[in-house]
């Protein structure tokens, strides 16, 4: 197993030095869920919440997140971001809407962190908007999709 590369040898949370990676291309993409009530889910899709246009206003918010990651997580390096895409899709089986997010960029460290934070910031802006009718709602399954650029090479979730 790999060390925490968070930590230095006296076991103090310092930031990786990156200074001497390559500048390389790099992409990450992360998913997630928001389970909710189908009566939930019906207004989402039909526009009838209060607060407006739910999954609009959440993929605006899960780019900007993206964009802000080096302002919330404490060690991780802001990074030039040069594409990020949220797609929100509405699932009757979950029921729910289901969260997927792609970052790039061309750096010496990868976008994992961003795509992350840009699936989780949409999530608690679908729950933030519609929580005046389902607080019930849950949120889960983040995890990373894709990762790849970089030294350690391409990862793919099964």
């Amino acid at each position: 197993m790999a060390e925490l590369t968070h930590f230095d040898a006296d076991g103090k949370a310092h930031m990786v030095d990156v200074s001497g990676k390559a500048v390389t291309a790099r992409v990450a993409s992360a998913e997630g869920w928001v389970k909710m009530d189908p009566q939930t889910l019906d207004i989402i899709r039909e526009g009838r919440a209060e607060k407006g246009d739910v999954l609009g206003v959440a993929r605006l918010a899960g780019i900007m997140g993206a964009k802000r990651t080096a302002d919330l997580i404490p060690l991780c390096h802001p990074l030039p971001v040069t594409r990020v895409a949220v797609d929100l899709a509405p699932d009757a089986d979950l029921p729910g809407i289901r969260i997927a997010a792609t970052v790039r960029t061309s750096g010496q460290t990868g976008v994992e962190m961003e795509a992350l934070t840009a699936v989780s910031t949409a999530a608690l802006t679908v729950y933030d908007m519609a929580k005046a009718v389902d607080r019930a709602m849950q949120i889960g399954g983040i995890r990373v999709t894709l990762k790849d650029g970089g030294k350690s090479g391409r990862y793919e979730a099964q």
